[in-house]
């Protein structure tokens, strides 16, 4: 292949990574996760990074509960809502990771450093070809 073929193909690899990229970023900004108490007595919302984006109470029945126990029901769903957009974003993260890469940890922000700063990182095949680097390097 020669260098103005390589080059193309680097630039046609760089449209379709951007694209997708936006793809996912769309996707990231569409995820919301809702959740009810067991009771039905608060019902909570959040978007994409865990942000409460709705509280309702779908029946009267906080009304008979006291602060302590209506906070427990609500942070109880807030967690459940939260969990579920985190599972959400990992679904569309796991895509776009290298093998190995454990997404729901990137996501939960639980993920060590060697998750983003591999020992080994990744490299196209075409530019460890260009720097002369074979299979066995790396």
């Amino acid at each position: 292949m020669d260098f103005n073929a390589r080059i193309e193909n680097l630039f046609q690899e760089y449209e379709s990574q951007r694209s997708s990229l936006s793809e996912m970023q769309h996707k990231m900004r569409a995820i919301s996760a809702t959740a009810t108490s067991q009771r039905r007595e608060v019902t909570v919302t959040v978007g994409q990074s865990g942000v409460v984006t709705d509280i309702q109470f779908p029946t009267s029945a906080y009304k008979r509960m006291t602060p302590k126990e209506l906070r427990t029901v609500l942070l109880a769903a807030y967690a459940d809502a939260k969990d579920q957009a985190m599972g959400q974003a990992t679904e569309v993260l796991k895509p776009f990771l290298p093998d190995g890469m454990d997404a729901s940890a990137l996501v939960r922000g639980t993920a060590g450093a060697e998750a983003y700063f591999p020992a080994d990182p990744r490299m196209a095949t075409s530019v460890r070809e260009m720097l002369g680097l074979g299979r066995e390097q790396r």
